[in-house]
């Protein structure tokens, strides 16, 4: 397979949460690639501190920084340094989620605190730490990452699917607040990604049959397939797209 080079992206300073495995590590590899100064928080520091060296032995310009998203002003402080070494940020990814499956009946509200600081509480933050710098440089590129699941009216994980749902809300008033400073913000909504998170926890044969008969397309949506549209939209390409969502998700919704 052939795919794009964007010279827009060489030597564009992006941040990326919860890059150093599944979805995230795919986005972290791919805009390395591309020649961005790539800075990414996790909370795995050995996932990713490996993958910061070993991008980084290879020629790339990849920070690493231990994060817990959900604690905002560690995050602010990674981001912070993460500028200090790279510049403004002037691509800002905003992966990082958890959708642990739960019953409503069993969620306290501190619980639901939870699914929402990990799921979109951390990328509000995180676009307000950012989104001066970019004003400072006439534009850039914010990606939040949505969810197909409750397009879907997928079931056993309302805490997650409210926190997504909200996100691209988020993504809309965002896009019209920043738009006249050049910024673009979309979502990027995956379809279910054959992550080994998933591939351990829920992809079963049940699992795989649902996938068949849904998708419009065969085969199965990877991490790759998702960091190739998160290089769409932080390019230059992209330059008159916003208030959007990019669904990958093989024909699903």
């Amino acid at each position: 397979m052939k795919e794009a080079t964007y010279p827009s992206l060489d030597g564009l300073p992006v941040v990326i949460s919860g890059g150093a495995s599944g979805i995230g590590e795919a986005l972290v590899r791919a805009f390395a690639a591309q020649g961005a100064k790539v800075g990414f928080v996790d909370l795995a520091e050995a996932d990713g501190t490996a993958l910061s060296a070993e991008l980084s032995e290879q020629g790339g310009s990849v920070m690493f920084q231990r994060c817990d998203v959900t604690d905002i002003d560690a995050y602010r402080a990674a981001i912070g340094a993460i500028e200090v070494a790279h510049g403004p940020t002037l691509a800002l990814v905003n992966n990082a989620a958890n959708d642990t499956r739960h019953d409503w009946r069993d969620v306290t509200p501190d619980y639901f605190d939870t699914r929402i600081a990990v799921n979109l509480r951390h990328a509000f933050f995180a676009i307000q730490a950012v989104a001066p710098g970019m004003i400072a440089a006439g534009g850039g590129s914010i990606v939040n990452f949505g969810s197909v699941g409750w397009m879907m009216a997928s079931g056993g994980y309302p805490g997650y699917a409210a926190s997504k749902a909200a996100t691209h809300g988020m993504t809309r008033s965002f896009a019209r607040d920043l738009g006249k400073h050049g910024i673009r913000v979309n979502t990027l909504v995956p379809g279910w990604v054959m992550t080994k998170r998933q591939l351990d926890l829920w992809v079963d044969d049940a699992a795989n049959e649902l996938i068949d008969r849904s998708q419009c397309l065969t085969g199965r949506v990877m991490p790759d397939d998702i960091a190739r549209m998160a290089l769409f939209l932080a390019s230059d390409d992209s330059r008159m797209c916003s208030a959007q969502n990019f669904v990958v998700d093989g024909g699903w919704v």
